[in-house]
């Protein structure tokens, strides 16, 4: 009977070993297969579309109208990378941690644009600049420019400026 009992349960465990597969494969092979019938689907849709005609408008000039500066903080810093800081500057991170600030900076740098970490001792933080000016007028404008770029991270529409001295 004990051997019965045994053999009984051996047969078992090598029947649930060999009936399971694995379900991963199934999902990739699903998801394969959706993926290629999405791009048969582009594909026939771009076939389809009948090619669009450009037409040139007429470009209106608008009158320059004046930048809203809105506030400006005034803050001791000193640069600690990058090179060009003037006195107004758009200020697009604050970092506790220095190696955040850099890691920001180099993804603007790889954006085109000359970024740079200044330190704040005051407030113990790293301030990531994307562009410095000597007019105020001028980092506002660069500000809203860079905010209209950006305008999908909100992170970026909290710029502002910093008045260094």
């Amino acid at each position: 009977m004990k051997k019965l009992f045994v053999l009984g349960m051996g047969l078992c465990v090598a029947l649930a070993f060999t009936s399971c597969k694995s379900s991963e494969s199934a999902y990739k092979k699903a998801y394969e297969k959706a993926k290629q019938q999405e791009l048969a689907e582009a594909t026939v849709a771009q076939q389809e579309a009948p090619a669009a005609t450009v037409v040139a408008a007429p470009v209106a000039t608008a009158p320059a109208t004046p930048v809203a500066v809105g506030t400006v903080r005034e803050e001791r810093v000193q640069l600690v990378s990058g090179q060009g800081l003037k006195a107004y500057s758009v200020v697009c991170g604050s970092f506790g941690v220095k190696a955040n600030a850099d890691g920001l900076k180099a993804k603007l740098d790889r954006d085109g644009y000359n970024a740079m970490v200044v330190y704040t001792a005051d407030k113990n933080m790293y301030r990531v600049i994307v562009s410095s000016f000597d007019s105020r007028e001028d980092a506002a404008r660069a500000r809203d420019n860079f905010k209209a770029k950006y305008s999908n991270n909100a992170e970026f529409q909290k710029s502002w400026l910093l008045y260094a001295r």
